[in-house]
């Protein structure tokens, strides 16, 4: 009985017992085995130490067999020195922009329009579509089958190379979904004899769902009525949405050689129809596509008719002449549109101010215009600048008191004339005011409103019955800031590579070193994707004798000791001779031995280059487009700029350290092709004036003789240490004026040479 207890209690840790037994009996099995092979020649306590301390052979595992070889190697162990090396810094991987956020979001814009055009047509009403459309949308393209060979300017023309209407509307709708399916949300097609209001289009599809199959305009039913369906006229022009178009991309060949038509609206029509199921509808989510069908020799301002006041399109137009009174027409509608919206606008506020806590007090004025500007301390107080109609209190120069003459003088007269307006206006018919002149002009620039103005008008006042006097007005004026435009520009990268152009003479020589040290830090050893070239300058004696003395020897010196030292780097260099240096001469030479996609950086030894500005110049430079003439900040003398103070070690960009130097234009940044294009317009002047070479820099070539925008600007990193230039008399006189006004006002702040006058009078007096 006692058995069978014990028994009961030994069956459930049995299991446990005999499974800790079975492990204790494996492990003293295992210990027993390495024992006997570490004794095998009985150094045991010697392999433990050494195994312990960590031998070059590294410690054992628990159940290896120790050999006699490896003990006697072990015995023979000399210890061996590894020299350190320092770790390789792996280059950084150049870091590169997203493009744009609307390429990385996906985001289209909302409408391209294209125009329907011929051969015969697209000099005449081609032209005045254009000139109607283009400044008011982002993208126009004319599609046309042949064109002439001279091309108006200023138009995209895409042409199909055949006159056949039907095929020229398959390859326009063809090329619109190779090129710009992707780009667009909405595609508005129109014939070149049809006048389209262009913000009422923006307006409508601003309202209209992407991602409907929409196929909008004027319904028209088909020849013969066989059909229930409607395609559109394509005469009041028709919107297509983007879905639409890529539903019909896979059957676009299936609607050229299986429907016949006579017209590419009607072949179209029934494409969308067959394929993508689709109706032209002229109304759609309560939004109305309003279309007027223009008469004959009819005159657009005595039309009153409302629906042509409100309709998108107008057809047809007859000549250039009559689509350029329908746009004129159309302005002023829309522009006494916006003008009653602002008066009820202005009406609003004021009955809300009304009910506010300070009342009318808290309506800012003008109605509708930013409050002006308040400073948080004296710093920030806005100067007024003093005026009469013939002289102005504030120059640019520092003169007290200056002639008031062009864009300024034009200023002061549209303002009196806007007062004087604005004055009869709000007295007429009781009074009529006559200016006789103006007493006192005051104008200032506010950031956040505007120019503002304040003028004592002294005015002759004749009532109704004829009686007339002298009065003194005071009125105030606001030019407010006109809305900023986004203006569209060609895409650019920043990848490009920066061919940097560096003249030198022989006064410029010791400045080579301090620019190519910058130059190596800023490019060279972050691997800048630019290329340095070294443009000497020899005169005719100094070539002679540049065999035996050749005065850029250590500037050559120097090159080849950089390349040594960074030996991916290439500095190449051009050796010129000339007694008159001039910009374009030497252009000439480097343009001829560069591609024609090169992108050039003109500079200066004294100018710090560094990746900041290079990238700059590559996105401000723009192929066939726009030329970059940067503004440099100069130093001032540092013996006038910290008189008796010792120069800091770096200068800021402060009004008392330096300014940006205006009179200069050496430095430029423009493409290969650009400079060759625009210097073959101005090769028929220099063959009758070849003095023209030395009389231009490259900026005043680019003003005169190219298409291209000049773009001008202050850069802030570009950085240019005091130096003094010499001014080459024998350049025109423009150049050689300029030259010396940058050595005038690089000298230091006016504050500054008045304080050194005042210590130099002080001085002689005592």
């Amino acid at each position: 009985m006692r058995f069978s207890m014990f028994i009961s209690l030994l069956r459930p840790i049995g299991p446990v017992i005999i499974g800790i037994s079975l492990g204790f009996t494996l492990s003293l099995l295992s210990v027993n085995w390495v024992e006997e092979s570490c004794f095998l020649n009985g150094k045991a306590s010697e392999e433990i130490s050494l195994s312990q301390d960590g031998n070059s052979k590294g410690a054992r595992r628990p159940n290896s067999i120790s050999t006699v070889k490896d003990v006697d190697a072990e015995e023979d162990f000399e210890p061996r020195i590894v020299p350190y090396k320092p770790v390789q810094q792996s280059k950084p991987n150049k870091l590169f922009r997203a493009k744009y956020i609307s390429t990385e979001l996906g985001i289209r814009e909302r409408l391209f329009v294209g125009i329907l055009t011929s051969k015969s047509t697209i000099n005449t009403l081609g032209v005045a579509v254009n000139r109607t459309l283009s400044h008011h949308l982002d993208t126009v393209v004319f599609f046309t089958g042949m064109r002439n060979r001279k091309v108006p300017h200023g138009m995209f023309v895409v042409t199909h190379g055949d006159e056949r209407l039907i095929w020229n509307m398959f390859q326009t709708i063809k090329y619109i979904l190779e090129h710009y399916v992707h780009e667009y949300d909405w595609f508005y097609l129109a014939q070149d004899n049809t006048y389209t209001e262009a913000d009422r289009i923006k307006q409508l599809v601003a309202h209209l769902s992407m991602d409907r199959e929409l196929y909008m305009g004027s319904p028209e039913e088909f020849i013969g009525g066989e059909m229930e369906r409607r395609y559109c006229y394509g005469g009041f022009g028709y919107i297509l949405s983007r879905t639409l178009l890529l539903r019909l991309k896979p059957f676009l060949e299936n609607c050229r050689n299986d429907i016949l038509s006579a017209r590419p609206d009607e072949w179209l029509g029934r494409c969308i129809i067959d394929y993508a199921n689709t109706n032209c509808v002229d109304e759609h989510e309560g939004l109305q596509y309003y279309h007027y069908e223009m008469g004959k020799n009819s005159d657009p301002s005595k039309e009153d008719n409302m629906q042509f006041k409100n309709a998108l399109t107008v057809h047809p137009v007859s000549d250039p002449e009559q689509m350029y009174r329908l746009h004129k027409h159309f302005t002023e509608i829309e522009l006494q549109r916006t003008y009653d919206e602002i008066e009820k606008l202005q009406t609003e506020i004021k009955n809300v101010s009304e009910v506010a806590y300070d009342g009318n007090r808290s309506a800012q004025w003008p109605i509708g215009i930013n409050p002006p500007f308040e400073p948080k301390s004296r710093f920030e107080v806005l100067r007024w600048d003093y005026f009469t109609e013939e002289q102005v209190y504030s120059c640019i120069d520092g003169f007290p008191k200056c002639e008031l003459r062009g864009i300024d003088r034009l200023d002061v007269a549209d303002v009196i004339e806007i007062a004087m307006g604005e004055l009869n206006k709000k007295y007429k018919p009781v009074l009529h005011l006559k200016k006789q002149q103006l007493i006192n002009g005051y104008r200032r620039f506010d950031p956040t409103r505007g120019m503002e103005y304040t003028l004592d008008l002294q005015l002759e006042v004749v009532n109704q019955k004829g009686h007339s006097s002298s009065i003194t007005k005071r009125v105030h004026l606001v030019r407010p800031l006109s809305r900023i435009e986004i203006i569209p520009m060609p895409y650019v990268t920043e990848a490009t590579r920066v061919h940097i152009i560096l003249p030198l003479n022989v006064q410029d020589r010791d400045y080579v070193n301090h620019f190519l040290e910058v130059l190596a830090a800023n490019s060279f050893e972050t691997s800048e994707n630019a290329i340095l070239t070294f443009l000497f300058i020899y005169d005719p004696f100094e070539a002679q004798q540049v065999n035996q003395n050749d005065i850029f020897a250590s500037v050559k010196t120097q090159i080849n000791a950089y390349e040594r030292k960074y030996p991916t780097v290439k500095i190449p260099w051009i050796s010129v001779k000339t007694e008159t240096p001039s910009q374009i001469k030497f252009m000439d030479i480097i343009s001829k031995k560069h591609p024609v996609d090169t992108l050039f950086f003109i500079t200066n030894v004294n100018t710090n280059v560094n990746s900041e500005f290079l990238n700059r110049c590559r996105m401000n430079s723009i192929n066939n487009w726009q030329v970059f003439f940067p503004i440099h900040f100069q130093d001032y003398n540092p013996d006038i700029a910290f008189h008796n103070q010792e120069p800091p070690p770096a200068v800021d960009l402060v009004k008392d350290a330096g300014h940006f130097d205006r009179s200069s234009f050496e430095e430029a940044c423009f493409y290969n092709t650009d400079y060759m294009a625009t210097r073959t317009r101005m090769a028929s002047d220099v063959q009758e004036n070849e003095e023209i070479l030395e009389t231009l820099d490259t900026y005043d070539m680019f003003v005169r003789y190219s298409t291209l925008h000049v773009f001008r600007a202050v850069e802030p990193a570009l950085h240019q240490k005091y130096h003094y230039q010499a001014c080459n008399p024998r350049l025109s006189e423009d150049i050689y004026h300029r030259c010396v006004q940058s050595n005038l006002d690089g000298l230091g702040a006016r504050s500054q040479l008045a304080m050194l006058l005042f210590e130099q009078e002080q001085g002689n007096s005592t």
